[in-house]
């Protein structure tokens, strides 16, 4: 049974006519017959009954139809969507890490979706770490996500979108807020606020403090720098953060590091490579490369 077979069989079904049917699909009418009399013969019944120069259904016509006609629906929607899906439509899930949830997400998307061709392409979100992403990319949960490089990586290609600064933040009235700028060795002497060790700022930062031979005393981890800001604010320690958003409150008081261990933090763009992408995904990568370039 052909796709085709089924197309013969419901013209000729609404039109009651082999000839006329024949000439709705551009084929001869004995080839219509031949078809639908090998579509009789798989089926094991009959479906038409002749009335002169007409045709008609019989029973199991009728009921065959019915079926016959949600095929065909459904595959006329089925078009339709893949048709939509490689012009203007489409659907893309992402997802990043918490910091880009309040400004960057939000805008580049509705940005994304303002130009003409965009218009119905659809999204879901989903939030996690940087190593949570970059598994649900590989098993293809995700069509793009945003966090942290990972080295070892080699079937993802890493694009940089943002870079943000690292900065020091303490609660006001903290003794090193007297400082102009904060290095390395100052965060020796007081409690310590860090990401998560396992996320990719968390490796990030503790390289820094590794690299200037500096053992703080982390006394609390948080996924995010609302987390981190919110207990600096109440006084439980200081931290070392990228500069985003969150941070800029009236609670806390932000410092640099000192010129010569001044270091800053790139988020990348992630896909997997060598995969096939639909046209809505392969925009909206190119979206975000001009956007962000």
């Amino acid at each position: 049974m052909t796709l085709n077979q089924l197309s013969y069989f419901y013209q000729a079904a609404v039109l009651e006519h082999f000839n006329q049917a024949a000439e709705k699909m551009n084929i001869t009418e004995p080839s219509l017959s031949r078809s639908i009399a090998a579509l009789e013969d798989e089926l094991g019944v009959t479906l038409f009954e002749k009335r002169g120069r007409n045709v008609i259904l019989t029973k199991a016509g009728d009921i065959f139809l019915e079926h016959v006609s949600t095929i065909l629906d459904d595959v006329k929607r089925a078009e339709n969507k893949m048709h939509q899906i490689a012009t203007d439509g489409g659907h893309i899930d992402i997802a990043y890490v918490s910091p880009l949830a309040k400004v960057f997400i939000p805008a580049i998307v509705r940005s994304f979706l303002t130009e003409k061709e965009n218009k119905n392409i659809t999204f879901n979100f989903f939030q996690d770490i940087t190593s949570v992403n970059i598994e649900g990319l590989k098993k293809g949960r995700y069509d793009i996500i945003f966090g942290s490089y990972s080295p070892d990586e080699n079937g993802i290609d890493f694009v940089p979108i943002i870079r943000q600064e690292i900065v020091a933040i303490l609660p006001p009235g903290h003794p090193l807020t007297l400082k102009d700028t904060m290095e390395a060795t100052d965060f020796a002497d007081y409690p310590v606020l860090g990401y998560a060790r396992h996320s990719g700022l968390g490796k990030y930062t503790r390289s820094f403090f590794k690299k200037h031979d500096v053992s703080p005393n982390f006394i609390c981890e948080s996924p995010d720098e609302n987390g981190i800001a919110s207990l600096v604010a109440q006084g439980f320690g200081i931290a070392l953060v990228a500069d985003v958003d969150a941070i800029h409150r009236d609670d806390i008081c932000i410092r640099h590091l000192v010129s010569h261990e001044s270091f800053s933090h790139t988020v990348y763009m992630g896909y997997m490579t060598g995969k096939y992408q639909l046209p809505a995904i392969k925009r909206f990568i190119e979206f975000v490369r001009e956007s962000c370039s």
